[in-house]
Parts: structure tokens; sequence; C-alpha cells
């Protein structure tokens, strides 16, 4: 299996990287790929999941190992595939879904698009217990921590609809996204109008 992939970041697409590596270029799908903007024309690495299929091999691709390993245990709940897990990837850290799948947050695993209640019951299921130890992050977390990470992700989906609301497109509001999780808001206006600030310059 390929674990990464270490070469130049030539394109950058709405879904995938493209890098070059000695004049091979591999195409790299990731949750969101303008995560990886600061390195296009220069050297990355990409930690990737080599997906095989009967009419497909497909690589998948992440910024670090906990992003890795959190995908791999998506894809062993029964109702998520790779577009599903890549999904969730992109709207929230990692540290946050586990805080969710810990407190067993119906309400929050269920706001992720294509997980259902079914499914966020499944993924408590088979995940609870044993994401904190792979993956480093304690199992419980502070009120205001985890109050902090549900207020985030939600303001950020608002955003995102308000976004695709005034115009703009996923490419445009992709490129963003990455920006936006540094910034630590939680009010959706804030949010929103960093968003819209962060639009303009590009």
């Amino acid at each position: 299996m390929i674990a990464y992939i270490k070469g130049k970041v030539t394109y950058i697409q709405d879904d995938s990287v493209i890098v070059d590596v000695n004049g091979v270029g591999y195409e790299i799908f990731c949750a969101n790929p303008f995560v990886f903007q600061n390195s296009l024309n220069d050297e990355a690495l990409i930690f990737t999941h080599h997906h095989v299929r009967e009419d497909a091999q497909v690589l998948y691709g992440f910024e670090n190992q906990e992003q890795k390993l959190l995908f791999t245990k998506l894809l062993q709940v029964s109702g998520i595939g790779p577009k599903g897990a890549l999904a969730i990837l992109g709207s929230v850290n990692v540290s946050d879904f586990v805080a969710a799948v810990e407190r067993e947050d119906d309400k929050f695993l269920t706001s992720f698009p294509g997980v259902g209640k079914k499914t966020a019951r499944q993924v408590v299921l088979d995940l609870k217990g044993k994401l904190t130890t792979m993956l480093s992050i304690p199992a419980e977390e502070n009120d205001a921590d985890s109050l902090w990470g549900r207020e985030s992700f939600e303001g950020l989906s608002e955003t995102q609809e308000a976004l695709r609301t005034l115009g703009y497109s996923e490419k445009e509001i992709k490129a963003v996204i990455p920006q936006l999780q540094k910034e630590n808001l939680t009010n959706t206006d804030e949010i929103i109008r960093k968003a819209l600030a962060l639009l303009m310059k590009n």
C-alpha cells in the first residue's frame, strides 16, 4: 500500500491535488485540496490511503496521520464510504469529531452530509472508545471546549450556506475554509465577515 507521497504539488482541483514524483503525476483526492495551496509548485508530503475496489484504485490524501487514521476507521462503519468519510473530515477537525463520538452526540454527528440517525448510532457503536487511544486525544473535553467545537462547526456550516446563497462557487468557498478554521471564531456573523474579507482578497 502507498502510505504517503512526497513530491511537487503541480495542480489543485476542486476535489483533488496532482503531485509530481519524478515525472509521474499522482491524483490524490482530499477533503479540502486547498489546504495544500501554500505548497503549490513546491514539495509537499501527503499521507495517503490507497483504496482498492474491483473497478478502481484511488488515492485519498491527508495533512497528517490523525486524519488518515480517522478516515480508515470511518470506512469500517457500515453506511460510510470514502466520499462520506471525506465529507466529515472536510467539515470538522479530528478532536471535535472524536469528542462528539465519545459523548454520543447524535445531533452533532447527523449534521454531516449523508449521516442519518442510524449511521450516527453505528458510528458511536463502532468507534466509541477506540479513537481516543489511537489518535492520542482525550476521551473527554471540558464543557467549554466541547461547546466551542459544536458552535464553531455550526457557524462554519452556516457560513458555507450563506456564501453559496451569495453566489460563490464551491471552489471559492473551499479555498477559504482552512483559513477560517484557524481563526477559532464561533459567531456566525463574524465568520461570514471574515470569509467575505478573504474572498475579496482572492
